[in-house]
């Protein structure tokens, strides 16, 4: 079975010693739950696994209940230690303080239980973390499949991963697009917006935050003023709203609204934003052509490619912790702007022959950034990119 990078990450943080509470975090549908059993069913030691997805939220007690299972089975066995892993941790209500108290109860009894947390929505389990949790933990970050993992797990060709994404759940379902769509609305976007979203966030508007999603990951990897996107929209309320809703599904891992690139924060923080998908088979199902013709359609084909680097990068930037951005002065424009620590990267996506590059030379002008490349014609081949470890970059 295809074993994932995090793979090796958590098997070596759980083989160590009891030091912090291991927290597995991201979007739904990546694998977390299956890399963790992975993991658990190839060590040597003893653990019990639960899941909060079918847990009523204000049910707390059911978490004592899994910790005072995994106590009596290691007391009763004789073991010395034993893994206890609960999914979906963030939809208990107050989870991290349960949490806090039975770990601390186990610190003070030099109780051997070693924990691992998995949860799919990542603003609902920092919070959690920084309220009660801190100093006892560390976080495993997972993200979206790379092109790299869907060609080696799934045979995906390059055309393949630009269209259809990377979502291992949907990889067999490829070949029957009415099937795929299903799955990825149902499976991906409707359980995140139901389930992620809106159980924790009151929302006035829910049919308004679909509206707002479908419509960003249609015009994903394109700037699109909050104004302008109030025009498309039925019953929109203001911008204020629009933005908050943008927040939301980015802490999902839905959806972003990238800002524009400025040394000035009140600058970025204005900014008409470039909307940008975290993986492109949310763009792929509002798509009205097919994967045949859509080949055969340069300029919609160049579209998808921006929209396709643009998801690596941001589910990268998850991971690996540096900041995207775009770049635009009246007729110059660099599509991603990678930041990390003071060093600056600026990407142009450049699909075909005709699109303009002098934004690059504008802005290497401007910032002198560590570097400046093109991906696609005349520079680093698309393939190459998505295949390269984003880190060797800074």
């Amino acid at each position: 079975m295809y074993k994932r990078t995090e793979y090796q990450i958590i098997k070596e943080r759980i083989k160590e010693s009891r030091k912090f509470i291991q927290v597995v975090m991201g979007a739904r549908q990546i694998g977390k739950s299956t890399v963790v059993k992975q993991v658990l069913n190839d060590l040597d030691e003893p653990y019990r696994m639960f899941s909060a997805d079918n847990v009523p939220t204000t049910n707390s007690a059911w978490i004592s209940d899994c910790w005072a299972a995994a106590r009596s089975l290691k007391e009763n066995k004789g073991w010395d230690s034993i893994v206890l892993a609960i999914d979906e941790i963030q939809k208990i209500t107050n989870w991290s303080e349960v949490v806090k108290k039975e770990w601390d109860a186990d610190t003070f009894n030099d109780t051997n239980i070693k924990v691992l947390l998995l949860g799919s929505s990542r603003v609902l389990l920092e919070k959690g973390l920084s309220e009660s949790l801190a100093g006892r933990f560390e976080e495993i970050r997972m993200t979206h499949w790379s092109y790299q993992e869907m060609k080696e797990c799934f045979g995906f060709t390059l055309d393949q991963y630009i269209f259809y994404g990377g979502y291992p759940g949907a990889a067999p379902l490829i070949h029957d697009e009415d099937r795929f769509s299903q799955y990825i609305q149902s499976a991906i976007i409707e359980a995140t917006i139901n389930k992620d979203i809106l159980m924790d966030t009151p929302i006035s508007k829910p049919a308004l935050l679909r509206q707002t999603f479908e419509l960003g990951a249609a015009y994903s990897g394109e700037i699109l003023s909050l104004n302008k996107m109030l025009g498309s929209l039925q019953d929109a309320g203001n911008t204020v709203t629009l933005a908050s809703y943008i927040n939301l599904l980015n802490e999902s891992g839905l959806l972003c609204g990238l800002q524009k690139y400025s040394i000035d924060l009140a600058r970025r923080r204005a900014s008409i934003p470039k909307l940008q998908v975290y993986n492109n088979a949310l763009k792929m199902v509002y798509s009205p052509l097919t994967f045949e013709e859509v080949l055969v359609d340069r300029k919609s084909w160049g579209r998808i490619v921006e929209s396709c680097i643009g998801a690596y990068l941001v589910s990268q930037s998850f991971v690996h912790r540096f900041e995207v951005f775009y770049w635009r002065e009246r007729d110059d424009e660099v599509d991603f702007i990678l930041r990390k620590k003071g060093s600056v990267i600026a990407i142009e996506v450049k699909s075909n022959a005709e699109k303009k590059t002098t934004g690059l030379e504008k802005f290497k002008q401007l910032f002198q950034p560590k570097k400046a490349f093109i991906v696609g014609d005349g520079g680093i081949s698309i393939e190459d990119f998505l295949s390269m470890d984003i880190r060797k970059l800074f």
